[in-house]
């Protein structure tokens, strides 16, 4: 009956220690632009700049494209 509970309680250590040790990721900017052609279509882009915490950066860049239905 010890062996599994003392199991369980290092592998809950081990999981909390890895989520406090990676850290979150900082979102440093973010764009968003939106247009509208005549023929209806909507088109969004979006841009994200994120710093995580050992000093990487990371650019994301996101194009939707929306249609009207005829």
């Amino acid at each position: 009956m010890k062996n599994p509970i003392v199991s369980i309680c290092v592998a809950a250590s081990a999981l909390a220690l890895a989520f406090a040790l990676s850290g979150c990721s900082q979102e440093v900017s973010k764009t968003s632009t939106t247009s509208v052609s005549k023929d209806g279509t909507v088109k969004s882009d979006e841009k994200t700049v994120t710093k995580t915490p050992d000093g990487a950066t990371t650019k994301t860049e996101e194009t939707k494209t929306t249609t009207p239905a005829k």
